[in-house]
């Protein structure tokens, strides 16, 4: 079925998905995607950034959103003060491209969804392209997971929070625990000690992350 999956994929992104630089996948980007900045903003955000310039305007909300990083293949968006949009263009093995797109709200602890779409932004499958991380795998393997300091301090738990982010260098997505933030002083030190100390890292192989 995966292999289906992939295959299927394979058409749908090869009709329209020749390599495009970021810029202009961003200025094509539907108005919907990011309702505080219409076409015409996007490509002036854009444009200051190229030129060297501060690249922040004031956006429909009344607020300002500013264009952070632009390369070839990656963009980080600042669309509010707590929220970010990153875009990433992805290889895959028939030489077409799709979009990563991951949408980051600090409210006020950073958690993230992550999308994908073809470079004409039609929204694809994410299933066979990426598995979201189970925040049972941030539990240390060594952790004592039946004593009751662990029992206890995972009880406090009332919500998983995982930030992601693209690698604006390298075909990476990775995954941060961010629910320790969200908790008390005390909960998050009773914590702590039963959590990983690195973050999950997925790699891009043309074909998913991994």
């Amino acid at each position: 079925m995966k292999r289906f999956s992939f295959l299927l994929l394979l058409c749908v992104c090869s009709a329209a998905s020749m390599a495009q630089d970021m810029k202009t996948l961003f200025a094509g980007m539907p108005d919907a995607f990011i309702p505080q900045l219409e076409t015409a903003w996007r490509k002036d955000l854009a444009d200051l950034f190229s030129s060297g310039k501060e690249a922040r305007l004031k956006n429909a909300m009344n607020g300002y959103s500013r264009l952070l990083r632009l390369t070839d293949d990656y963009l980080l968006l600042q669309v509010t003060d707590r929220s970010f949009v990153e875009l990433k263009s992805l290889p895959l093995i028939n030489n077409t491209y799709i979009i990563c797109m991951v949408t980051t709200v600090e409210g006020p602890v950073a958690d993230s969804r992550v999308a994908f779409y073809t470079t004409g932004w039609q929204p694809l499958e994410a299933g066979g392209l990426f598995e979201p991380v189970d925040p049972a795998w941030f539990i240390d393997e060594a952790a004592a997971t039946d004593s009751d300091a662990f029992l206890d301090a995972v009880s406090r738990l009332d919500m998983d929070l995982i930030a992601y982010s693209l690698s604006p260098d390298a075909p990476t997505l990775t995954a941060t625990y961010t629910t320790p933030a969200y908790l008390g002083e005390q909960e998050r030190k009773a914590l702590l000690p039963f959590l990983k100390d690195r973050p999950k890292v997925y790699t891009w192989n043309k074909s998913s992350f991994r």
